[in-house]
């Protein structure tokens, strides 16, 4: 039997009394989406998991983002897309991305079909005086839409926003020395602009969340650039306010899974070459969560 432990803060429960290295029943699972839309971040604790225990998980949310791989008699490898993050170099580069300095945002909004969680499993965590380094922080959209003042709320109703990941990328090569260069042509043609509401209704939680981040959010499309341009500051500016923050401390062994529909998140960087982080992680996109028989697991654990 699940217990869900809710931290106390703005977001985030502890689950206990799963064993995720074995299936869930469809029962626990829909406890498991029901707690997610209540709690945006949900931790599982002491978890011993291998790649396949982490692939089946994450399955269980959606399709999973990655490449395709297939071995030489062309049949396909699942784990290929459970991904790893680290600051580990073998060979003088990294094992997987080191996941550390991105700003505020929100995974895959500049895809068509957007994000709908991310799993990550922590296997080494960096420490420093015995104290846990890399923790990922988080802001609630719900209750950032919800404390928008009501002209706000009027005046932006039914509008949309522009997602776009060349602003990441430029970010990342102008702001962070990441060393890239500027996006082709042929870059931008596979990843090209999208658009989704601006107040986007929860499919779990049923209430509306502020579906805009400072990654790659470019445009309000209803709106002057000028208009556009100084809304999108107040509404970036309004979701980080601390009053809407939560800050995950990570344990070796704990597995992390968060809504990217109602949160955004960022990776703390505090933590140095010499200090190990190693995690596994799979990013699903929300392939069902709008599907009327996934969400109707979540209303019979109501």
């Amino acid at each position: 039997m699940l217990t869900i432990e809710p931290t106390g803060a703005i977001l985030g429960a502890t689950v206990r009394g799963a064993d995720l290295s074995q299936p869930l029943s469809d029962a626990d699972f829909g406890q498991v989406l029901h707690a997610l839309g209540q709690h945006g971040v949900l931790r599982f604790p002491d978890q011993q998991l291998n790649i396949g225990d982490v692939y089946r998980f994450s399955v269980q949310f959606g399709e999973i983002q990655g490449p395709s791989r297939v071995d030489p008699n062309g049949v396909a490898d699942p784990l290929a897309n459970v991904g790893i993050l680290s600051n580990i170099k073998e060979n003088g580069a990294y094992i997987g991305p080191p996941d550390a300095g991105q700003d505020w945002h929100t995974d895959m909004s500049y895809r068509d079909i957007m994000g709908f969680v991310n799993v990550l499993y922590g296997i080494r965590i960096p420490r420093r005086a015995g104290k846990a380094l890399g923790g990922t922080e988080f802001s609630n959209m719900h209750a950032a839409y919800d404390a928008l003042p009501s002209d706000v709320k009027t005046r932006l109703d039914g509008m949309t926003a522009t997602h776009d990941f060349e602003k990441f990328w430029e970010h990342m090569r102008r702001d962070r020395n990441s060393g890239r260069p500027p996006m082709t042509e042929e870059q931008r043609n596979r990843r090209p602009p999208v658009v989704h509401p601006l107040f986007l209704t929860h499919p779990i939680s049923g209430r509306k969340v502020l579906y805009c981040n400072p990654g790659y959010a470019i445009r309000i499309n209803e709106l002057p650039q000028a208009e556009s341009d100084a809304m999108l500051d107040y509404l970036f500016a309004h979701q980080l306010e601390m009053r809407f923050r939560y800050t995950h401390t990570w344990n070796e062994n704990d597995l992390l899974i968060w809504d990217h529909l109602g949160t955004i998140h960022r990776a703390i960087d505090d933590y140095g070459p010499d200090e190990i982080r190693l995690m596994r992680r799979c990013q699903v996109m929300a392939t069902k969560v709008f599907e009327p028989d996934f969400l109707r697991l979540v209303r019979e654990a109501a």
